[in-house]
């Protein structure tokens, strides 16, 4: 009895400091709370970069199509008109990033008859909403390639996929589980979405922070209920067989580096991994550009021709 109360009306020493250091545990958790429900706000609700063109006026011909995501209303995408009854390749940019900046990758692939399809997911560009890192995203590129299959110019079976950070975590996941899907080009692709949700709190500065990454880990599983049985993608791998893949690395990314190459370690052949210099496309240089493009191209032509089989 005398023990706790001690706890109530603290004289004794050990008392005040026992009362001190539950004290000093209750607030630093409050806080680790209040911070790390601050970064999964900045995260699912990222600036967003819009780009806008005059698609009358834009080399390539390119025209808006419309489609409709379940929940998240109707969107449009820009399509590149290739050679008809040709495969086509859809572009998902990455996170904090739009379909603005991949114009000139569109524009690459369109030159040598490929179809092509320009995206932004939830969060992105004209595109409302919040991120989920990949979950909902999903979905969407499902709807962009049914848009794109049912305009009956183009071949409904044979599509590739482009994808950075967030568009490569969706490409490989949807090519998991949809056979339209003959080619993946992944730049920086993660694991998980709460493997991003890692990155980008240490992108905030906030990781050395004690528990706040695992706070803002938690609570952005917290905020996407629906998603909690979503296996890591290491687990899905497998599925992709016969399915051409293209893994591509910074070490400007330590965090995504490493989630690349493991990927690319559990993925089935035909697979290839390509250390990159510099990744961020849209920041690149213009002979880096050049050269990113060429290596995309390439492999698109070697994994998914405009006509024939590879």
């Amino acid at each position: 009895m005398g023990y706790f109360s001690q706890l109530r009306y603290p004289t004794a020493w050990y008392a005040k400091l026992v009362i001190a250091i539950l004290a000093l545990t209750f607030f630093g958790l409050l806080a680790a709370a209040a911070i790390s429900g601050y970064a999964v706000y900045q995260i699912v609700s990222p600036t967003q970069s819009h780009s806008d063109i005059n698609l009358q006026n834009f080399p390539g011909h390119p025209e808006k199509l419309p489609y409709s995501v379940a929940g998240e209303g109707q969107r449009d995408g820009w399509f590149f008109p290739g050679l008809k009854t040709a495969p086509s390749v859809i572009l998902c940019p990455g996170y904090q990033s739009s379909r603005g900046e991949l114009l000139t990758l569109a524009s690459a692939l369109q030159d040598h008859q490929y179809n092509v399809l320009l995206i932004d997911f939830s969060g992105q560009g004209s595109s409302g909403g919040r991120s989920t890192l990949g979950f909902q995203e999903v979905g969407e590129l499902r709807a962009a390639m049914d848009a794109v299959a049912n305009r009956g110019d183009v071949d409904a079976e044979r599509f590739g996929v482009w994808g950075a950070n967030v568009g490569a975590y969706v490409a490989l996941s949807e090519a998991a589980i949809d056979r339209r899907v003959r080619a993946v080009a992944a730049e920086s692709p993660y694991g998980h979405p709460k493997d991003m949700v890692g990155i980008l709190v240490g992108r905030m500065g906030l990781a050395s922070l004690p528990l706040v990454s695992s706070m803002a880990k938690w609570g952005f599983g917290w905020i996407n209920p629906i998603y909690r049985n979503v296996p890591p993608l290491r687990l899905r791998m497998q599925k992709l067989a016969g399915v051409a893949q293209l893994y591509m690395e910074s070490p400007e990314e330590p965090g995504l580096s490493s989630g690349s190459r493991d990927l690319f370690q559990v993925s089935p052949i035909p697979h290839e991994l390509v250390n990159l210099a510099h990744g961020n496309y849209a920041g690149m240089m213009d002979d880096e550009k050049r050269n990113y493009e060429n290596r995309i191209v390439s492999f698109f032509l070697a994994n998914l021709p405009p006509s024939g089989s590879p």
